[in-house]
């Protein structure tokens, strides 16, 4: 029998590479590893990279895996969907591969100026109805800026069109560099390098014939950060163990 969540909040509190911030926390208090990661639990100076909505974990295991050089932070604030990823880690011993439970909406708190080198979004929300929301809008650009290295990466990797063309939009509006762009990634030059990797409801989608699409791009530090003014179509679909895409 599985564990249940209780159970799993048990073990999460008890890991060593697990940091809880609930936002009622970290609200009255600020983050005693902001700036700190590399120095007070890391040991070394390697690159740091953050998965926001890591769910189960799958690409920040996979990725702390492929890259020993590199450190990898998943953040969530599922902590019961997290256990997966930050127990495998555990067994593993990989040592470059850390979890912060915490909102996404108040990153910014957790890590300093230039601290971080990457982003991978993994199937994020796309947020239809609210651009604020959606953790490619320009409210969380300006909010990366702060603790992102200038024109460090953001890697988008999503099964929506809805999401892609939105970030397709906002990308050129602010003339972000961009390294790389697919609607379909397994049937692109990438399809067997680290974007390979699957989590858990991504095989279930390509099961449905769903594509999935990526990009890579810049963001700079400087300028004003505009927001596109487009329509976009909604997506038309239900994702597994999501809500409805489209209720506009």
């Amino acid at each position: 029998m599985g564990k249940g969540k209780l159970e799993k909040f048990e073990d999460m509190w008890n890991y060593p590479h697990v940091f809880e911030y609930p936002f009622s926390v970290v609200d009255k208090a600020s983050c005693e590893m902001k700036g700190n990661w590399n120095r007070d639990f890391f040991h070394n100076d390697h690159p740091i990279v953050l998965e926001l909505g890591c769910g189960r974990g799958e690409y920040t295991v996979g990725l702390a895996r492929m890259f020993p050089n590199k450190n990898f932070i998943g953040v969530d604030i599922k902590g019961a969907r997290m256990w997966s990823g930050a127990t495998e880690a555990l067994r593993e011993g990989l040592s470059n591969a850390a979890f912060l439970r915490t909102n996404i909406e108040i990153i910014d708190r957790f890590f300093g100026g230039g601290e971080v080198s990457e982003i991978w979004l993994t199937f994020s929300d796309p947020q239809m109805k609210k651009a604020t929301k959606r953790l490619t809008s320009t409210y969380f650009m300006n909010r990366y800026r702060k603790f992102l290295v200038p024109d460090g990466l953001i890697h988008l990797k999503t099964d929506s069109n809805f999401m892609f063309t939105y970030t397709k939009y906002m990308v050129e509006k602010n003339a972000f560099p961009v390294e790389f762009q697919t609607e379909d990634l397994y049937h692109s030059d990438l399809a067997d390098t680290i974007l390979g990797i699957r989590t858990y409801y991504e095989q279930q989608w390509i099961e449905r014939g769903l594509t999935i699409k990526y990009m890579r791009f810049h963001l700079p530090h400087e300028g004003v950060l505009e927001e596109p003014e487009v329509e976009i179509k909604l997506d038309d679909y239900r994702s597994y163990n999501r809500s409805k895409r489209s209720g506009l």
